[in-house]
């Protein structure tokens, strides 16, 4: 499987992006999207499973961040409101076809694209 991240980009504190992750055949997985920032772990921010019915946002971004998935374009996206300088950091998408309900930790996702870089200025 191939994952291609894009979306990121400059963007002031309070504004608004939409990061898309395009998947060479969506339909058998479960999606995430994860961030690191310079010096700190990767950290999951947000994910869906492969039905779309079961979704997860860490405490740092729920309420701001939606993920969805479109599986007639192959692409699952994360629309990102409210963006604070903390939001800044390299955004990857990784996908998982286990028979998980979700999964947490980076390497229990086996498939990932490159980053893309999101950065908020105060």
């Amino acid at each position: 499987v191939q994952l291609q991240a894009s979306g990121g980009g400059l963007v002031q504190a309070g504004g608004s992006l939409r990061l898309s992750c395009a998947i060479s055949d969506l339909s058998p997985y479960a999606v995430g999207w994860f961030r690191q920032a310079p010096g700190k772990e990767r950290e999951l921010v947000a994910a869906i499973s492969r039905s779309g019915s079961t979704t997860f946002y860490s405490d740092s971004v729920k309420g701001r961040f939606t993920i969805s998935r479109d599986g007639a374009k192959n692409t699952v996206y994360l629309q990102m409101n409210n963006l604070k300088p903390e939001d800044t950091a390299s955004y990857y998408c990784a996908a998982n076809m286990g028979a998980g309900a979700m999964w947490y930790q980076s390497d229990e996702w086996p498939y990932w694209g490159q980053g893309t870089l999101v950065t908020v200025s105060s």
